[in-house]
């Protein structure tokens, strides 16, 4: 073990056995690069294609290749960057370096993480938390709310990992409707998991404090999963911290999981998504095959009468979106719809001035099919479906450091006011 991995693994040693990461784990992404892509045409979306088919590689892409963003970002290993760049020069395309080694922004990450030290049993909400911790920390909130928090089982994941969600719910003597928000349903996004959790947590010490989130309680009770895909979120602490999908067995060995933001019955399987196992958007062998997903739809399907929005949190780039996902067409209800995310993003930008974009999902960042939003909007018929990509655009990516987690969600949680006082006037 080299000096720099044996004063990662003294730092980490502080907080105790959960944080021992080994060298695998660290060395994993060390010489790679992640670069930015003007692809301002369909042309230079195909070269891409063309330079991956010439270095004999598969690029990771951290945003989808298309024209939209007009920025595509994608990770390479440092060893193959000469040619890249060469190939990029011939072929007259713009491009810059964003992180010039993952693998040591990784140990960034993680080194401030560790060092971030809680106060007795306190949780601290400025640091990213295992699956573990959060499963504490549920229970432990539903210890000190519990006339307002009840913590349930709604699924149970591949390795057979519980997926609790918390229902806050203000004792009220009518039925109210509901506002569902999740994150982690991709594993890599730890910045949202970090956020519904922040959220869940200023709702509810701010009850009787803050009067828009008394308003909010006492007209609806949120639903609050923090993580959506619990097997990949462990596995990205444990083995890769850049996992995105599930960790189900597919039929070609090597090749795990599926992209759980592709599995939903809706349009499954069309542009978007993929059919290979090997892919990081691979749909699944059917709708509904990851029982992750299968079970949140269930319960979502047999409340759709009280449910009432829906919010889908993920990283990065700074997106509201609503449906549709699978084609730009805009769904009927698309005015009411983008209007909330304009409620939304105004609010946000108001505290530190983050300037959040809005739109349609195909419209904004790229054609997705078979995603929660489509499916929630469509099948459920929950009109104020979400898609939300949390910060940042790039320059960190999904490794934003720990010191961003407070302020990301203090904006999400004005955003989320915002958003929630809206629909409460377009009910009544």
């Amino acid at each position: 073990m080299n000096l720099k991995f044996l004063k990662l693994a003294l730092i980490l040693g502080i907080v105790g056995s959960i944080y021992s990461f080994d060298q695998e784990y660290l060395s994993k992404y060390r010489h790679h690069t992640v670069y930015q892509i003007l692809t301002e045409s369909e042309k230079d979306v195909e070269f891409l294609t063309v330079i991956e088919k010439k270095l004999g590689i598969k690029f990771d892409y951290w945003n989808e290749a298309n024209t939209l963003n007009k920025w595509t970002h994608l990770m390479i290993k440092s060893e193959l960057n000469s040619d890249f760049e060469e190939m990029m020069r011939s072929l007259k395309m713009s491009y810059s370096v964003l992180i010039e080694d993952v693998g040591s922004y990784i140990e960034k990450q993680l080194i401030s993480n560790s060092k971030i030290n809680e106060v007795g049993n306190d949780f601290d909400y400025g640091k990213y938390h295992t699956l573990d911790e959060i499963s504490k920390w549920m229970n432990d909130t539903q210890a000190a709310f519990p006339k307002f928090v009840s913590v349930f089982n709604v699924s149970r994941s591949y390795e057979g990992k519980v997926i609790n969600v918390m229902k806050i719910s203000v004792p009220s003597s009518v039925k109210k409707p509901a506002i569902w928000f999740d994150g982690g349903i991709h594993a890599r996004e730890w910045i949202s998991p970090a956020t519904v959790i922040y959220m869940a947590h200023m709702f509810l010490s701010n009850y009787s404090v803050d009067p828009d989130v008394t308003k909010i309680l006492d007209n609806f009770d949120l639903y609050v999963l923090p993580v959506f895909n619990p097997d990949g979120y462990d596995y990205t602490w444990k083995k890769d911290r850049l996992w995105r999908k599930t960790r189900s067995k597919t039929k070609i060995p090597g090749c795990y999981g599926a992209d759980p933001n592709r599995n939903w019955d809706e349009h499954f399987c069309e542009n978007g998504a993929s059919k290979d196992p090997c892919s990081d958007t691979y749909c699944g062998m059917s709708p509904f095959s990851e029982i992750e997903i299968r079970g949140v739809a269930n319960f979502i399907s047999k409340n759709n009468d009280s449910i009432v929005s829906y919010l889908n949190f993920h990283s990065y780039s700074q997106l509201w979106m609503t449906p549709w996902g699978y084609t730009t067409k805009k769904p009927r209800d698309f005015e009411i719809q983008d209007n909330g995310s304009a409620a939304a993003v105004n609010a946000l930008s108001k505290l530190y001035g983050t300037k959040y974009q809005h739109g349609n999902i195909a419209s904004t960042i790229y054609v997705a099919s078979g995603s929660s939003v489509d499916w929630t909007y469509d099948t459920a018929k929950i009109v104020y479906s979400y898609a939300v990509e949390l910060r940042d655009q790039g320059k960190y990516g999904f490794l934003l450091p720990p010191d961003q987690i407070i302020p990301t969600g203090l904006e999400t949680f004005e955003a989320m006011k915002a958003l929630a006082i809206y629909i409460l006037k377009q009910l009544k």
